[in-house]
């Protein structure tokens, strides 16, 4: 059998280990897996290392600080659990694991599973965003309850409309709100919503809801089917489903989400003793502000009769006011030639005080000046360069490995061109080379001396 290239490809260790993790990630890149919890332990840095082990196999997981903090309740040994993660290999010891991204205790677990997987599947087709959902109105015609008859929502719902907006007429369109009929009941009932007879009031919202319950009682509202008719209803829509703290897919695909039914109709309606409140004091500052736009109108009336006169007296008055105006002009036009006269004078004072001849000598006399500290200054560091390149040139002399020549010393270096330092370096019969002052001698080593 022909081998190929790859075939005959040497890994490393790590390379297999690196490889090998690779493709386990990539093929189970998410997973459900169901055990019994053994060997837990919570590291000092807040990891999580424990296995899932069932009859037949065990396997080791690992759960973060970041993943487990959202966790509600404290893994131990022997506890059943359902674990979201991905299949991974720790490269530095080439084991095989799980890397957990979710816990769920068994119980709740597969229906816990099925919300998220269909959660994931809504959102990623857009039934959640924000630019789909309808505003609601802020103060409706007609409210449409879609819940049980007999159940605690309804009335909880009634009880706050009545006592926040009662002439609103509220419609009831009953269902189950639990059980496996209610999924087909809510579909219908919302079909309804959308489709009422021409001699009945459109809804303008519509409240979905019921009260709190296990996520068993609460699951027709996480069904799909009941997911995409809230999605393709045309009536603005508030989902009151549970308490505060339950969620389900209703919530996420409605308009707005409630946190009980009784929140849902505060929400829907708004309060009418604050609005009779609003309106008295409208009423009030309306009433204030027709009294005293005609106080004002008054006064205005009051001052227009006053400034009423006879036209004579008007134009004597003008006649007098155009005297006064003639006497101020002539006033003026005097004092502007006398300060122009002065002004000139002070002109020519200052024409005849700078002289451009005067000024001119004054700067050559400067500039002449300024010319010889310039030559001086330029010598004086001349000077002193010269000065420091002397020094700096007696230094480098007394420092140069030439200098040492000339006192009789010599530099020895072997055949690579390596300097001998010791005579450990050399033996007899090598040949060296001695530099000395002005040239080189080459040598051949008769004797060693240590």
């Amino acid at each position: 059998m022909n081998q190929t290239k790859d075939d005959r490809k040497i890994y490393t260790v790590a390379e297999l280990n690196s490889h090998a993790r690779q493709l386990l990630e990539g093929q189970f890149a998410q997973l459900w897996v169901e055990g019994e919890i053994s060997n837990y332990i919570r590291a000092s840095s807040g990891h999580w290392y424990f296995s899932l082990k069932d009859e037949r196999a065990q396997v080791r997981c690992a759960m973060f600080t970041n993943r487990n903090r959202s966790i509600r309740f404290q893994p131990k040994d022997g506890m059943h659990i359902i674990l979201r993660g991905k299949a991974s290999i720790y490269e530095g010891r080439g084991d095989y694991q799980l890397i957990a991204e979710n816990l769920m205790q068994a119980g709740e677990g597969l229906l816990q599973q099925r919300f998220e997987e269909l959660k994931t599947k809504l959102e990623q087709e857009g039934l959640f965003a924000d630019s789909i959902k309808q505003s609601i109105p802020h103060l409706p015609r007609h409210i449409g309850v879609i819940t049980s008859p007999s159940g605690a929502a309804i009335r909880d719902i009634v009880t706050v409309l009545q006592r926040r907006f009662p002439a609103i007429p509220v419609t009831l369109i009953p269902t189950m709100v639990q059980g496996p009929q209610a999924t087909d009941q809510i579909v219908s009932a919302l079909r309804l919503a959308n489709n009422l007879p021409a001699h009945i009031e459109p809804f303008d919202v519509l409240i979905l809801g019921r009260g709190g319950g296990s996520i068993e009682d609460l699951w027709c509202f996480n069904e799909e089917k009941v997911a995409r008719a809230i999605n393709a209803n045309r009536i603005p829509l508030i989902s009151a489903v549970g308490h505060e703290v339950d969620f389900t897919i209703a919530d996420f695909v409605a308009d707005v989400r409630a946190a009980t039914p009784s929140a849902a109709a505060e929400l829907v309606v708004p309060d009418q003793q604050e609005w009779l409140r609003k309106l008295q004091k409208y009423a009030q500052l309306l009433s204030q502000q027709f009294r005293n736009r005609l106080t004002d109108k008054d006064r205005h009336l009051s001052s227009i009769r006053n400034r009423l006169r006879h036209p004579g007296q008007q134009l004597q008055d003008y006649a007098q006011r155009l005297d006064r105006t003639e006497n101020s002009l002539r006033v003026a036009m005097h004092n502007h030639i006398k300060f122009a006269h002065a002004n000139l004078s002070r002109l020519h004072s200052d024409v005849a005080r700078l002289q451009p001849l005067r000024l001119i000598d004054s700067f050559k006399a400067n500039n002449k000046q300024l010319e010889r500290r310039l030559g001086a200054a330029i010598m004086q560091r001349i000077q002193h360069s010269q000065h420091q390149l002397h020094s700096q040139t007696l230094a480098l002399n007394a420092l140069s490995p030439l200098e040492t020549l000339n006192r009789g010393y010599a530099i020895v270096t072997n055949e690579q061109q390596q300097i001998v330092r010791n005579v450990a370096q050399i033996v007899k019969g090598d040949k060296v080379i001695a530099r000395v002052a002005h040239g080189k001698a080459h040598c051949t080593v008769d004797e060693v001396e240590p």
